[in-house]
């Protein structure tokens, strides 16, 4: 599969297949804090509002969409606006073949292009591993080089149970004094 993955521009005709990814995390992990699925305008106007500042990617295979990243502001005050949060999610059908990787260093790639400094990635992360949250993507965000810089305890609340947050960063650029 991942011999045969191309990644492009996210366009809002993906948003259906993006979403149907996306809800498997709403409704059967704490990967994602939100509760309920967007509706699929909802769903189309954050892709749009992403769209008019930053990267968003796909990747397929076989004309299939197998997983998304995307990146944003981090905190949204001029002062940031050389670092980005990023954003990945791939089909559990795709996990395993290398996909995430590829799809991310495309993302990073870009944000290195606009000029962007800092990577960061919020992250859910359980206490203890549960069949809602294991600490698989803190893992995958160590293996492309970030470091957690940062742990909120206790702050999501989803089936029943408190998870923690993480903070992870890495640094893609040279930050210069002016």
């Amino acid at each position: 599969m991942k011999d045969r993955a191309i990644i492009r521009d996210a366009k809002l005709e993906d948003a259906e297949r993006i979403l149907e990814i996306y809800e498997y995390y709403v409704r059967h992990t704490a990967i994602t804090f939100e509760y309920a699925v967007p509706a699929l305008r909802d769903f189309q106007e954050r892709m749009k509002n992403t769209l008019e500042t930053y990267p968003y990617l796909v990747i397929e295979a076989d004309g299939v969409i197998w997983g998304y990243a995307y990146a944003g502001p981090f905190i949204g005050r001029a002062a940031y606006d050389w670092s980005s949060e990023t954003t990945i999610y791939l089909d559990p059908a795709a996990q395993g073949y290398g996909l995430g990787r590829k799809i991310y260093e495309a993302l990073e790639g870009r944000l290195k292009q606009m000029g962007i400094l800092n990577l960061y990635a919020c992250i859910g992360y359980p206490q203890t591993e549960d069949e809602y949250l294991t600490r698989n993507s803190a893992e995958f965000h160590v293996h492309l080089g970030f470091v957690q810089v940062g742990e909120f305890h206790k702050c999501g609340y989803k089936f029943g149970r408190w998870y923690n947050m993480i903070w992870m960063e890495k640094i893609i650029g040279s930050h210069l004094e002016h």
